[in-house]
């Protein structure tokens, strides 16, 4: 269990207090305390010293980075990768002052805690004021590169396309860069090693697309993006795909090759997912 002590003010305290409400599941007030709140993923502690002491498994959210409120900021992140019906995508967005001063008040935040019907709500919105580059892999390129290139392989050239896109179109990357991370640095440059163009001074965080708005940003881009390749996808076929990988996902995946054949799939799916071991076919 971590522990973090903090010297706060009392008005911070109280403010501390009013935020944690939602989550609160018991509040007492042990001695030379103003209060003591235990939570699902931590107990905080506020002593009349005013020193105020977290304890948790997960106190990552506490942690101190000036990157977070610092901009302009640039961040990147992808959509795709877990799922077996669809394209890997990839979205970098710069986000400044300005900008950031018109989205925080819309409840930008990953994409994943984000119902779909928003997210292109929220992506109109952050085409409008932010300088972004896109990048869609659709599945029959993609399951032609991951003969000789692993996913992480793929999500680093990607990122790093991204950025590069970015100065390719007139935009200067700023000095804060966030990729939320999926791996090493040393092993994301040397992933990298090859490539012609290399963006360099990144900084790498995992949950960053709960700390950083411009990862947030991306996160909502590629999630749309994703959502938008699906809906082309289910045109063509007139068929609905199930996202994901589960059990959903086999029988929508069974019932796809029962009636478009296998040679289809390598269109429409990551043929290397375990998926497709389960399917009954004879070759694909």
């Amino acid at each position: 269990m971590a522990t973090i002590t903090k010297t706060m003010t009392r008005p911070e305290i109280e403010q501390l207090k009013e935020k944690l409400k939602p989550f609160t599941l018991k509040l007492s007030q042990p001695d030379y305390t103003f209060y003591q709140i235990k939570t699902e993923s931590c107990t905080i502690t506020a002593y009349t010293s005013l020193k105020v002491v977290f304890q948790g498994n997960d106190l990552g959210w506490l942690e101190t980075n000036s990157l977070k409120n610092e901009y302009p900021q640039a961040g990147s992140d992808e959509v795709g990768t877990g799922d077996y019906f669809g394209p890997v995508t990839v979205a970098a967005c710069i986000v400044d002052l300005e900008s950031a001063n018109q989205l925080k008040p819309l409840g930008i935040q990953d994409s994943k805690q984000i119902t779909d019907s928003k997210i292109r709500k929220l992506a109109i919105k952050i085409k409008e004021v932010c300088p972004h580059s896109i990048l869609v892999v659709q599945n029959a390129k993609y399951n032609l590169v991951h003969k000789t290139h692993n996913m992480v392989d793929i999500k680093c050239r990607l990122h790093n396309q991204a950025y590069v896109n970015l100065q390719k179109k007139g935009y200067a990357l700023p000095k804060s860069i966030i990729v939320d991370q999926f791996v090493q640095e040393k092993s994301y440059y040397r992933y990298l090693q090859n490539e012609p163009q290399i963006i360099r001074g990144i900084h790498f965080e995992t949950k960053a697309e709960n700390k950083y708005l411009a990862v947030a940003c991306a996160s909502i881009l590629a999630r749309n993006a994703f959502l938008e390749s699906l809906d082309k996808m289910e045109e063509a076929y007139d068929f609905h795909f199930e996202k994901g990988a589960g059990p959903k996902v086999d029988r929508c995946a069974q019932s796809f090759v029962d009636q478009y054949g296998s040679k289809e799939l390598d269109k429409v799916a990551k043929l290397h997912f375990k998926n497709t071991e389960k399917l009954r076919f004879t070759s694909i």
